[in-house]
């Protein structure tokens, strides 16, 4: 059971990063490649470092 409720979190909090990628593309970068895959690359690697930090489970 405690296996669900961390695939659940696992599959939101990649939700909640899509979003944020997708609402910043779609806000600021539109038109604009290179930097957006810039930002976009960023974004991943914060939510990542995020994760690695608060997220883990001994």
């Amino acid at each position: 059971m405690r296996e669900v409720g961390r695939q659940t979190g696992i599959a939101l909090y990649v939700l909640a990063m899509v979003a944020v990628v997708v609402g910043v593309d779609v806000m600021f970068f539109r038109h604009r490649f290179w930097e957006r895959l810039m930002v976009n690359v960023g974004i991943v690697l914060v939510f990542g470092a995020f994760a690695l930090r608060f997220l883990k489970r001994a």
